[in-house]
């Protein structure tokens, strides 16, 4: 072997390294985000939720305020499960300008004004969520809540991929962005 050969190996090989060695750092730095939905066997076994949600990082935590099964035009039906229903509607257009769905959702906070009402909630939520990977929830019983007539109300954190925020956040900076231009050319 010649001696320009030999060294061009051995540069093929520090190039290699290097490479390497940036891809692991570059995975360090930028580690894929991982969701894990855990029932300890320690714990009983949760109805329709799970005990223990963990998310590592790098990803996008999304929190939705409080939905009341309020439609559109600001008005409630008197039937629980048609409040629970556009609650869950409501969620799940929250969600999704962000690019979530209910997948995504680690944690719920489920506020009843009637706890013989839980039966029916059960069962709307179930048909939202999927069997598997259900967030981690407390469902309370309160004695009221801010709008006359809501009869629940439900919080959600959810956890997105990181990659997921061009599109959307880019469907929102549009939006923004045409609503700017149409003022300006209002004026």
């Amino acid at each position: 072997m010649s001696a320009a050969n030999s060294m061009s190996a051995g540069t093929g090989k520090l190039i290699c390294f290097v490479c390497r060695f940036r891809r692991e750092l570059r995975d360090q730095e930028h580690p894929m985000s991982r969701t894990r939905f855990i029932n300890p066997q320690t714990l009983s076994k949760p109805p329709g939720y799970t005990q223990v949600v963990e998310a590592t990082a790098p990803a996008r935590l999304v929190y939705v305020a409080g939905q009341l099964g309020m439609e559109r035009d600001g008005k409630f039906s008197s039937d629980f499960r048609l409040q629970a229903i556009q609650t869950f509607e409501n969620i799940k257009a929250a969600l999704a300008a962000v690019g979530g769905q209910f997948q995504h959702v680690v944690k719920m906070n489920n506020y009843l004004v009637d706890m013989k009402h839980l039966p029916v909630f059960r069962q709307v939520r179930d048909s939202y969520l999927a069997d598997e990977n259900r967030p981690a929830s407390t469902t309370i019983a309160i004695s009221g809540l801010a709008r006359e007539g809501a009869l629940l109300e439900i919080e959600a954190v959810a956890v997105l991929p990181k990659s997921a925020a061009k599109g959307a956040a880019g469907n929102a900076r549009k939006s923004r962005s045409a609503t700017k231009v149409s003022r300006r050319k209002g004026r």
